[in-house]
């Protein structure tokens, strides 16, 4: 099902980040074996593509659930937390796959449009991301699960009143994205290019190129 879009009352773009601007799942299982090869106790020894890729636009905690369900919550969570701040650096320095024409698009929406990023990361993600590949200057604000500790929808809302959005659109690659613009009441523009299948948009891309089409 399509929605409608009207591209002349948007006076903002929120993105998601993984499978929308970026993909990091190689860097992800490569920093995460890393740390769990410390940890003899922890029962799964490796992370694979495979089973990150399962866990894309899940809230931290969540994936720790999925990926450790034989660990107490404790023990799982306190790993989590362990495996992001060390991922965070790791991105930092090393970076991640940038899906193609992603800063010529940037460049060109941030002329018309001030740009965000709300994401179901941890804290300091979006800003490995940001510093990794020099992508500051296009963006006005981010927020994400990792500070507000709620729902992407909520973390939108918080975004928007933050910034006094009015009509903005979000363009992520998930059902959990299409449902969090639901939930804050936006357009929401499907990446099919991404981690995810949906159903319900106001726009489908198949390639973060077209955005420049969509808001000429």
């Amino acid at each position: 099902m399509v929605l409608e879009l009207d591209q002349t009352k948007i006076d903002g773009i929120i993105f998601d980040l993984d499978g929308t601007l970026w993909d990091t799942t190689q860097r992800i299982c490569e920093a995460w074996n890393l740390v769990l090869e410390k940890h003899p106790e922890i029962r799964r020894r490796v992370v694979d593509t495979d089973a990150l890729a399962e866990c894309m636009g899940l809230p931290m905690y969540d994936i720790a659930a999925k990926l450790f369900p034989d660990e107490d919550e404790q023990v799982r969570n306190d790993l989590m937390d362990e495996l992001c701040v060390f991922e965070n650096g790791y991105l930092e320095e090393k970076g991640g796959i940038l899906f193609d024409g992603l800063e010529e698009t940037l460049k060109c929406l941030a002329k018309s449009y001030p740009l965000f990023i709300v994401s179901n990361c941890q804290d300091g993600y979006i800003e490995a991301f940001l510093h990794a590949h020099h992508m500051e200057q296009y963006f006005k604000d981010t927020e994400c699960w990792g500070r507000t500790r709620v729902s992407k929808g909520e973390s939108n809302k918080i975004l928007m009143e933050r910034n006094d959005l009015k009509n903005p659109v979000y363009v992520g690659d998930t059902a959990g994205d299409a449902q969090s613009a639901v939930d804050a009441g936006i357009p929401f523009i499907y990446a099919a290019y991404g981690f995810g299948s949906v159903n319900q948009y106001a726009a489908k891309i198949d390639d973060i190129r077209e955005l420049t089409e969509i808001f000429a």
